[in-house]
């Protein structure tokens, strides 16, 4: 769904605005595209553990306007945060993170 500001978000027990407009929305999917073609490493973490990584020396994606759902970029790697589903529905076990790990410069900022 689309918000009175533009944001980009889903809707379910709540309103939950992932991206701060569609055009986050898309530079995320991109993002993924190519942080999976690039890493030498994906790891999937679920539930509870997301709150668990530290994100200590990374720095927010500012072109995905993450809100809910974030982006985040290390020396060597990506971490995309996934919270959206659990809070919108209301489902802790819907926390989801992708590290994409042993990124070069490239794979870290694209063209």
């Amino acid at each position: 769904m689309i918000g009175p500001g533009g944001e980009f978000g889903i809707h379910g027990y709540h309103w939950a605005p992932l991206h701060a407009s569609t055009e986050g929305w898309v530079e995320s999917l991109a993002l993924a595209c190519h942080a999976r073609r690039c890493a030498r490493t994906i790891t999937r973490i679920t539930g509870k553990a997301v709150d668990s990584l530290d994100l200590e020396g990374y720095e927010p994606v500012p072109e995905v306007r993450g809100l809910i759902d974030t982006w985040w970029r290390g020396k060597d790697s990506l971490i995309a945060l996934y919270r959206g589903e659990a809070v919108g529905m209301d489902a802790p076990g819907c926390l989801e993170a992708h590290v994409y790990g042993g990124l070069n410069k490239w794979g870290l900022r694209g063209g």
